[in-house]
C-alpha cells in the first residue's frame, strides 16, 4: 500500500510541475525567439514552436524524486541525476547552437564512463543471453558503455513526430517503475514514476497544445535516453541471478520488449544508411514513424499505432516466458520487431501514388527526402509563386519527374 502511495505522489508531483512550467517556458522561448529549426524533415512546416521542453521534463523529474526520496538512499540515484543533467546541457547546446554527431557521441561516451566506472551502473550478469552469465569487469564495461550510448541515441532518434517520444517514455517508465516496485527498489521506483508524470504533462502540450505547443528537442530526448538506458541496466542487475526462482521476469527479454521501439528503429535505419554508403548519423526519413506518417498523415494516429505495438511486444514477451528458454524469446522478439518495422513500408509501397500525392500536397505535408526539397517549395502555398519561380521553373505536380520522385521515396 505504501508503494502505491509513493507511485501516486511521484506521478502527481512531477505532472503538476510540468503542467505549470510548460506555459512559462513557452513564454520565455517566444520572448527570446528560441524555436525549433525547421528543415526538410520537419513535420510542422512554417510554424515557430519552442523546443525547450526538456528543461521542464528534467526539472519536474528531479524535484519530484528529491522530495519523495527523503528518508531513502539518495546516493543511489545521485550519479544518475548528474549524468542526466550533463545530457540536458548537451541537448541545450545542440538545440540552440548545434553539435556534430561525433561531438555528441564523445559527450555520451564521457557520461557513460562516469556512470559505469564511478557510478558503478553496469551489467555484471547477462542471465544466460548467448550463454553468458557472470561477465568479466572488462567485458562489463564494454557492454555497459555500448548499451548506454546505443540506447541514448536510439531514444533520441524516435523523437520525430508529436507524442511519440513522450508516449513511449510513459510506457518505458511505467513498466520499469512496476518492476522496481516488485523487486523492492523504492529509489528507482520513485525515479521511474516521476519520469512518467513528467512526460504525461509534456505529452498533453506536445500533442494537443495550440497556444502552448512545445517540443522536447534534444534537450529532452537525450535526457530521457540516458535515464532509460540507466534504468535498463539497473533492472537487469536487481533481477534474481537464478531466474528459475522467478521465471516470470527474466530481465533481458523483458527489457528488450520494453525498449523494442528505439532498439529496432535505430538498428534498422543505421543498417539502411550504412548499406547505402552513408554515415549512420545521416538524417533521413526512413524511421518507422516517418513510414507511418506517409500512410495516414496524422501524428496522433501514428503515435498510437506504435505505442500499442510496444505494449503488444511486452505482453508477448511475458506470455512466452516459461514456455521458451530466454535466448529463444530474445531472438523471437528481435525477429518480430524487425518484421513489424517493415509493415508500414510495404503498405506505403502499394498505396495509390496519385491519391497519396494529392492528399499530401493538399495538407502541405509531402514527406520526401531532402534531395527533392524543390518539390516541397513548389507545392507549399505559404511560399509566394514569385519566390517559387525564382528558385525553380514551373513544374506540374503530375509530371513524370514528380511521380518518379514519389516512386523513389516508396522504394526507400
Amino acid at each position: 500500500m505504501k508503494g502505491i502511495i509513493y507511485i501516486l505522489l511521484a506521478i502527481t508531483i512531477s505532472f503538476s510541475i510540468g503542467l505549470l512550467a510548460v506555459p512559462k517556458i513557452v513564454q520565455v522561448s517566444k520572448i527570446k525567439k528560441l524555436f525549433a529549426v525547421q528543415n526538410h524533415r520537419s513535420a510542422h512546416n512554417n510554424k515557430q514552436i519552442p523546443n525547450l521542453g526538456g528543461i521542464v521534463i528534467f526539472s519536474s523529474i528531479v524535484i519530484s524524486t528529491v522530495i519523495l526520496l527523503h528518508g531513502f538512499d539518495l546516493n543511489k540515484i545521485a550519479s544518475i541525476i548528474l549524468a542526466s543533467f550533463v545530457m540536458l546541457l548537451m541537448g541545450l547546446i545542440d538545440d540552440n547552437i548545434g553539435l556534430s554527431a561525433i561531438k555528441k557521441v564523445i559527450g555520451q561516451l564521457l557520461v557513460g564512463i562516469y556512470l559505469v566506472i564511478l557510478g558503478d551502473v553496469r551489467f555484471t550478469n547477462l542471465h544466460g543471453i548467448f550463454g553468458l552469465y557472470e561477465i568479466s569487469y572488462g567485458l562489463s564495461i564494454f557492454i555497459s558503455l555500448t548499451a548506454i550510448i546505443g540506447l541514448t541515441n536510439a531514444f533520441n532518434l524516435i523523437d520525430g513526430i508529436d507524442g511519440l517520444a513522450s508516449g513511449t517514455g510513459v510506457i518505458i517508465s511505467c513498466f520499469y517503475g512496476i518492476l522496481f516496485l516488485y523487486y523492492g527498489q523504492p529509489e528507482y521506483m520513485i525515479l521511474s514514476f516521476s519520469i512518467t508524470g513528467s512526460v504525461i504533462a509534456f505529452f498533453l502540450y506536445n500533442v494537443f497544445g495550440t497556444k502552448n505547443k512545445i517540443f522536447m528537442g534534444d534537450t529532452g530526448s537525450l535526457t530521457l535516453g540516458i535515464l532509460f538506458a540507466t534504468l535498463t541496466i539497473l533492472y537487469n542487475e536487481i533481477t534474481p541471478l537464478n531466474p528459475m526462482k522467478n521465471p516470470v521476469w527474466i530481465s533481458p527479454a523483458i527489457a528488450l520488449a520494453i525498449m523494442i521501439l528505439p532498439v529496432i528503429d535505430s538498428s534498422r535505419v543505421f543498417y539502411l544508411r550504412i548499406s547505402q554508403g552513408l554515415s549512420p548519423f545521416t538524417p533521413d526519413m526512413k524511421h518507422i514513424h516517418h513510414q507511418l506518417l506517409k500512410i495516414n498523415k496524422n501524428h496522433l494516429h501514428s503515435t498510437t499505432i506504435i505505442i500499442l505495438s510496444n505494449l503488444a511486444f511486452i505482453g508477448f514477451s511475458v506470455a512466452f516466458i516459461g514456455l521458451l528458454e530466454i535466448n529463444s524469446i530474445f531472438l523471437l522478439i528481435l525477429t518480430m520487431g524487425f518484421l513489424a518495422a517493415y509493415v508500414p513500408v510495404i503498405v506505403h509501397r502499394y498505396q495509390p501514388v496519385e491519391e497519396e500525392t494529392t492528399k499530401a500536397i493538399t495538407e502541405d505535408k509531402l514527406y520526401i527526402p531532402y534531395r527533392y526539397d524543390p518539390i516541397i517549395k513548389m507545392t507549399n502555398p505559404a511560399i509566394p509563386a514569385t519566390e517559387q519561380n525564382k528558385s525553380m521553373p514551373e513544374v506540374s505536380v503530375k509530371t513524370e519527374s514528380s511521380i518518379s520522385a514519389t516512386d523513389e521515396i516508396r522504394s526507400n
